[in-house]
């Protein structure tokens, strides 16, 4: 057994807004928040279900699949997620199938703490965010008078 020294999941997360990180570099990619938008690659294996088909598509849309383009090497195990993914759907699923499918989660990145590990980060999508706000319109009728003084001398 190993011993001594860091290891994954061992201690807390790197945190990128730290100043520790910034002193030994650390920088995390940004993901693009609407996801990505390019085609998917061809499924890898001989056989697939239409359901599995289906999924993998799907999962090329999410913000991730922006950096799994450039890792081919990463798409034989995007499959076999999506492969314990459906078969994870089924009632007669086994709770060894869903452990094997969150760990896959985390090695691509579909898990927070596999964002991490991976030095991933989805970006804040300012623009939308800006354009979900509605101004505030200011009021058109006069403003109802609160306070009026008093006629009697106050008492």
């Amino acid at each position: 057994m190993a011993r001594g020294g860091s290891r994954n999941r061992s201690g807390p997360q790197a945190d990128p807004n730290s100043g520790r990180s910034d002193l030994r570099g650390l920088s995390f990619t940004d993901l693009p928040s609407e996801g990505y938008a390019g085609k998917p690659p061809a499924w890898p294996f001989p056989k697939g279900s239409t359901r599995e088909r289906a999924v993998w598509r799907k999962v090329w849309t999410y913000p991730q699949a922006a950096q799994w383009i450039r890792e081919p090497w990463r798409w034989e195990t995007i499959a076999m997620w999506v492969r314990r993914k459906v078969l994870a759907e089924i009632p007669e699923a086994t709770a060894a199938d869903v452990t094997a499918l969150h760990r896959l989660a985390d090695q691509i990145g579909l898990t927070p703490a596999g964002l991490r590990e991976n030095g991933w980060q989805i970006a804040a999508d300012e623009v939308t965010s800006k354009r979900a706000e509605k101004p505030v319109q200011p009021s058109k009728s006069a403003p109802a008078r609160r306070l009026r003084a008093v006629s009697d001398g106050g008492s």
